[in-house]
């Protein structure tokens, strides 16, 4: 179960503007009002007698889901350390040891020959090290199946399995989540704590909650249906017993539960697990651009409305966004004919777009109003976005990765080599003109290493041609090996100083 930490004081005293009259019976207070009351609404008896029928129907249909993982662990005492190297070379390395990982979660079946539907982190390890070896899923009646992973997104933190037996199952459907009323009823049915078949029930808090966390998919159906560790993609059920959610994070300050549940809707779920089970790629649009909301102090700094727009802060390079000319500064109001509001964000809006879309965009820039468009670019992988993301610490002290190998040029060199991003270049202070390969790490019994190589060190060039890519930089030490040189003559850029080169022989 993920857990979902900061969010407003809204969520916690949203029911604070209710009155309560003590002493007057309700019925009494609306019939002493009703010359003040039009069109008023008399609901239908409310909870049923019994959820027992629905969940009798249901219940065969949600399963629990077990998942086996393979962790190396290093056995090197010095791993992370300068040491580790020479450790390894004096046992004559170290083989890594492996253990085992479990997760347990919840699914449904969506259809006869075998599908089921779950969370993405309930069958991703979790650990970056960890191999998925074996997912087990569990019928209510205790029957339990090997399965495969069919696909998963990440982004949406969706998953398809298929249960390898050749059978008939029962299964369930998704409904239409965009029907769903603040105040109707639903039932969470899953595996919280490794409990398996567990039956809750509540109402709908609120629909298209934001969570402040971010990204295309953060709109979520709020739930006081108990919802616990191991509720994870198991399913929301309206009283059709259709599924409109699946239940993927609780807001907890104890890790419990406390009546504020998260569910993905019917209505975002089911397109992406129509294309999974299908085998397709799941495509987004990418605009390109780091982005603010819009808040109090932001608003009155620029004399703006709260609540409308986002600030960029950063224009990636290459982007869809730079190439419509946004700015760093700019302000972004309306996007595809869209306002952009704290409940609709820019990348809500753009997450669910496809690659190529021409959008209009209306910008704010210096207090005037610009039209822009852009053509979507397509999104990179949440593994892809993270490393871009990453902060560049130049002073950090690293030592070479071994699962983070460039290959020849860690060889040949003793270095690793990252390339260029305008995140590094931030961080290490260097204008757009600056180009090469960052020094990421240094072998300190290398050649580069005795003559003062570091990380944060920019090399702009080998043997006098510019090196943008680790492919070039590589072609260069072939160049030099074939013409039987021993070393590779380096041009070096170090923060606040000049340019020099430096010849570092090759291992």
């Amino acid at each position: 179960m993920r857990y979902v930490y900061g969010l407003s004081s809204a969520l916690l005293l949203g029911g604070a503007a209710i009155s309560l009259m003590t002493g007057i019976p309700a019925g009494a207070q609306v019939a002493q009002n009703d010359d003040q009351v039009m069109n008023r609404v008399v609901p239908r008896e409310g909870a049923p007698a019994s959820f027992a029928d629905l969940t009798e129907q249901l219940q065969p249909a949600v399963v629990n889901i077990a998942t086996r993982q393979r962790v190396e662990v290093s056995r090197n005492p010095f791993a992370g350390t300068p040491f580790a190297e020479l450790f390894n070379r004096r046992r004559g390395g170290t083989q890594p040891q492996t253990r085992e990982a479990q997760s347990l979660g919840s699914g449904f079946i969506i259809s006869a020959d075998g599908f089921v539907v779950t969370n993405n982190h309930v069958i991703s390890p979790p650990n970056s090290n960890a191999t998925l070896e074996e997912i087990t899923v569990t019928m209510p009646d205790g029957t339990e199946y090997e399965a495969e992973l069919v696909g998963s997104d990440a982004a949406s933190d969706l998953a398809v399995l298929k249960i390898n037996a050749d059978r008939s199952f029962p299964f369930v459907t998704f409904g239409d989540s965009s029907a769903a009323r603040v105040g109707d009823w639903v039932v969470a049915i899953g595996n919280p704590f490794g409990l398996g078949g567990t039956v809750t029930s509540g109402i709908v808090s609120a629909i298209q909650r934001t969570t402040g966390q971010g990204g295309a998919y953060d709109r979520y159906i709020q739930t006081d249906a108990s919802i616990n560790r191991g509720n994870s993609g198991g399913p929301l059920f309206d009283m059709r017993g259709n599924v409109i959610g699946i239940n993927n994070a609780i807001f907890s300050p104890s890790g419990g539960s406390v009546g504020i549940g998260f569910a993905i809707p019917a209505e975002t779920a089911a397109p992406i697990v129509r294309q999974l089970m299908a085998g397709e790629e799941i495509e987004r649009g990418f605009l390109g651009v780091g982005l603010q909301p819009m808040d109090d102090d932001l608003a009155d700094s620029l004399g703006l409305q709260r609540n409308r727009g986002e600030l960029v802060q950063s224009v990636q390079e290459d982007s869809a966004a730079e190439a419509a000319g946004l700015r760093p500064g700019d302000i972004i109001t309306e996007i595809n004919n869209r306002e952009v509001t704290a409940d609709q964000t820019v990348s809500i809006i753009v997450g669910n777009l496809d690659p190529g879309t021409r959008i209009p965009m209306k910008v704010l820039r210096d207090g005037n109003q610009l039209e822009l468009t852009a053509t979507l670019g397509k999104r990179p992988t949440e593994e892809e976005l993270m490393r871009s993301q990453q902060v560049f610490d130049p002073d950090a002290e690293t030592p070479m990765d071994p699962d983070a190998s460039d290959g020849n040029v860690e060889e040949k060199l003793g270095l690793q080599v990252i390339t260029m991003t305008p995140q590094i270049r931030n961080s290490l202070g260097v204008g757009e003109e600056t180009n090469g390969l960052v020094i990421a790490a240094v072998d300190p019994n290398s050649d580069a290493g005795r003559k003062g190589l570091r990380r944060g060190d920019i090399i702009l060039s080998a043997n006098y041609e510019a090196v943008d890519t680790i492919e070039a930089l590589n072609a260069q030490i072939a160049a030099a090996e074939e013409d039987g040189r021993d070393a590779v003559l380096l041009r070096i850029k170090r923060r606040g100083q000049p340019a020099r080169f430096l010849p570092v022989r090759l291992r």
